[in-house]
């Protein structure tokens, strides 16, 4: 297990500086992840907030080598990065051991950059893949994604008298990363940091490819006082909204258990974008959430070996 003290003797590959907005999960997940790899990384990063506000022309952020690529090719891209290194040093050009990582919001990896994700596990790449999923389109206006929960509010799901909020429940990306049968895939929260640094150092250190899907509560989009993000966290973990497991080499393993399991609503209520929920007319989506956030629970324990 990592220890802050080690921790802060490290350099931070993401230095200070950037343009991401207070209290941004993204940032914070980046940094954990980077933390925990001890070799020098060549970083990907499809298009969203982390690419933009850390690469503002004619600055940069990165204490890494960094590429910038569309929505839709992180994941193809680094790839093909990591396939040349592959023949460098089957060529013995080069010996230095380089890690390598693509870091999608949800917009870039549930939707836009699924296929090139896909298609880059599929072929079993040597590198990591982190989606910092902040649950809508943050960067441009915030758009639904198919990562928005069923009942929030997003510009293109408006709450009024036609919808409530998105309408949809969002889509299980781990679940369908796990179908992969890929040797290690996670999902984590930046609450519970010696966790998801444990989980980032494993990845990095599993042969083939790995899978971290990190929660980043988003003050803007999800209408929230910005020094809350690590409590935001913490009650996506407590209520079960974002459980924490990892599937290794198809093994599913449940990460934490809450001792007390709180209601959906006390995540829902210092968020302004469930603000139209925690009314009477919606008591019964209110109730279709829990319920559909208990089967998964009963599901994933399951899957775990938790529960017979």
């Amino acid at each position: 297990m990592a220890k802050l003290k080690e921790l802060t003797k490290k350099q931070d590959v993401l230095s200070p500086g950037h343009r991401l907005c207070a209290g941004c999960g993204a940032s914070i997940a980046v940094r954990q992840v980077l933390s925990a790899c001890d070799d020098p990384v060549v970083v990907a990063s499809a298009t969203g907030c982390l690419e933009v506000a850390t690469t503002i022309y004619p600055y940069t952020s990165w204490r890494s080598s960094f590429i910038h690529n569309a929505f839709e090719n992180a994941a193809a891209t680094i790839s093909g990065v990591e396939a040349m290194y592959q023949s460098l040093k089957k060529q013995g050009k080069i010996d230095k051991e380089i890690k390598f990582i693509s870091f999608g919001g949800d917009g870039g990896t549930y939707d836009i950059g699924l296929q090139s994700l896909s298609g880059a596990l599929e072929r079993g790449h040597d590198f990591v893949y982190v989606c910092y999923d902040n649950e809508a389109y943050m960067n441009t206006g915030i758009q639904r994604s198919s990562a928005t929960p069923r009942g929030a509010w997003t510009t293109t799901t408006p709450c009024g008298k036609v919808i409530p909020g998105k309408t949809q429940y969002r889509k299980d990306l781990t679940g369908i990363i796990a179908a992969h049968k890929i040797p290690y895939v996670t999902q984590a929260s930046i609450w519970r940091w010696n966790d998801l640094i444990d989980k980032a150092h494993k990845a990095f250190y599993t042969k083939g490819p790995a899978f971290l899907n990190v929660l980043s509560p988003c003050p803007r989009g999800w209408r929230f006082p910005s020094e809350d993000t690590i409590k935001m966290a913490k009650l996506s973990v407590q209520t079960n909204f974002w459980p924490l497991y990892e599937v290794e080499n198809g093994k599913w393993k449940l990460n934490y258990k809450p001792k007390e399991r709180l209601p959906v609503t006390e995540w829902m209520k210092p968020q302004g974008r469930y603000k139209h929920l925690l009314t009477p007319e919606n008591k019964s989506l209110v109730e279709e959430i829990q319920q559909d956030i208990d089967d998964n629970w009963e599901r994933l324990l399951t899957l775990c070996g938790e529960k017979q």
